[in-house]
């Protein structure tokens, strides 16, 4: 997933502090994809000691994080989701929620676009919100392997580009 890469390492160059917001129903099936390409950052955070970002979960209430983000005082925030886009299965998007139409959001309380204003409003920071087409939104349902896959190739991106964000002498991989 070069572009996806390429893009977050542009957007990332002068990050200070990174969040991480994964958002999702981890009873719905493939909505619970933002949450776990949030655990998977976590455990490669902590094995790779970036301290310049910090992991948030925020279910289907990402809203109630929000004093929590604004304390950790983020330049960027990187927000992971299902969102539908009526395409294949699995396909990855970095969304412009000012510009997406017919983009609809998983199961969030209030809509994604508000939370994004406000926070942007309290903290001026950069926010990124990674979409991934989901297949299965039943409750109990499982994750189907091509939004599983699609979340690997997410992680993977953000792994990547994070290294040389907000600590210049880490190393690209």
């Amino acid at each position: 997933m070069p572009g996806l890469i390429t893009t977050l390492k542009n957007r990332l160059g002068n990050a200070k502090r990174v969040a991480l917001l994964g958002i999702g129903s981890e009873i719905r099936g493939d909505d619970a994809i933002g949450i776990v390409i949030a655990q998977d950052l976590k455990t490669y955070i902590k094995k790779n000691k970036l301290k310049y970002v910090k992991v948030f979960f925020g279910g289907t209430a990402p809203e109630n994080l929000t004093g929590e983000i604004k304390k950790f005082k983020p330049t960027h925030i990187i927000i992971t989701d299902a969102v539908d886009f009526h395409q294949k299965p699995g396909t990855v998007k970095i969304v412009d929620i000012d510009k997406e139409t017919g983009a609809s959001f998983s199961t969030h309380r209030i809509p994604i676009k508000v939370m994004n204003d406000y926070l942007y409003k309290s903290i001026a920071c950069e926010t990124i919100i990674i979409g991934i087409q989901p297949q299965a939104l039943g409750f109990y349902a499982q994750l189907s392997q091509k939004t599983r896959a699609a979340a690997a190739s997410v992680t993977n991106a953000i792994g990547r580009a994070l290294p040389r964000a907000g600590n210049p002498r880490a190393s690209a991989r």
